[in-house]
């Protein structure tokens, strides 16, 4: 998740427009990560160092490891270790924003520091991609104190966002959360989870927006509105709610029911006091509400 995340913070602290986080999702996947976003993000390096080694590389034909073991920054087992590293999507992301000029070493450094400190995820949780305790960013995301059952939505969300990254891809950011929908012509996908913890769900996008999230999740090209888009969505949010059930009747032996998932054009009643979580994708917003 510390991709998605690391996009909100950066656009809660005003690091990066919305546009320019859309264009940074856009070109993570195709970024080339950089010696020199590795070693600061390490610790290795800081960003005035790497500064310098870019200006030693453009005054003589040398690669940025050789330049910054010889100035004494880094070790050579250092870039080695570096250099084996499968970059992180946290990562791609900062180094496309650099890249595009809408961020500097220094800015990034700042960043990813802060970030860090703020949400208490050590070094090894952010290289290894893997929070052992997310809970922490959904709360700083959405206040649950006043649902009903604060952990079974911190639950739920943190599994949606898994399940997102799991069946779409990485390269979306949640936003602020909203607490109601107005009617609105998008396409709206509903399913109930009924019993002793009883929620209406809803996957909420225009019909663009649906088109290319059916295309992800379905792992091919759609260019058009029809029964597939709507099969994706339902099959989408019908599997997500499904295992949810399942891990709670493993965690906590209660048992949850489905109704069958739809969709239809066009919300027709305002919703309010419920829970909107805008996903913000490079190709639009999918609003994910679940009722209190």
């Amino acid at each position: 998740m510390f991709t998605q995340f690391f996009g909100n913070y950066l656009l809660n602290e005003k690091l990066v427009t919305p546009e320019q986080l859309i264009d940074g999702l856009q070109a993570k996947n195709n970024t080339r990560m950089k010696l020199g976003v590795l070693a600061i993000n390490a610790g290795y390096m800081s960003s005035s160092q790497v500064e310098m080694v870019h200006m030693k590389q453009s005054m003589m034909d040398k690669r940025f490891g050789d330049i910054a073991v010889e100035l004494g920054f880094v070790t050579s087992e250092q870039i080695d270790e570096l250099l084996s590293q499968q970059p992180q999507g946290y990562l791609l992301l900062g180094q496309a924003f650099v890249d595009k000029g809408y961020m500097t070493n220094a800015q990034f450094e700042d960043a990813i520091k802060n970030y860090k400190s703020k949400y208490s995820i050590t070094d090894d949780e952010m290289n290894e991609a893997q929070d052992s305790n997310p809970s922490h960013l959904i709360d700083s995301l959405i206040d649950l104190s006043a649902t009903s059952s604060p952990d079974m939505y911190r639950e739920y969300i943190i599994l949606l966002m898994n399940n997102l990254i799991r069946f779409t891809g990485d390269d979306f950011t949640p936003l602020q959360p909203e607490s109601s929908i107005a009617p609105n012509d998008s396409y709206i996908t509903t399913q109930d989870i009924t019993g002793k913890f009883s929620i209406s769900t809803s996957l909420i996008a225009d019909e663009d927006t649906l088109i290319q999230f059916a295309s992800k999740y379905a792992c091919e090209e759609i260019t058009e509105m029809n029964e597939y888009v709507s099969a994706a969505a339902c099959d989408f949010l019908n599997i997500h709610n499904g295992l949810f059930t399942v891990n709670i009747s493993n965690s906590q032996q209660i048992e949850l029911r489905l109704t069958p998932p739809d969709t239809v054009k066009g919300v027709t009643q305002a919703q309010n006091d419920v829970i909107v979580i805008p996903i913000q994708y490079p190709f639009g917003v999918i609003k994910f509400v679940i009722s209190k």
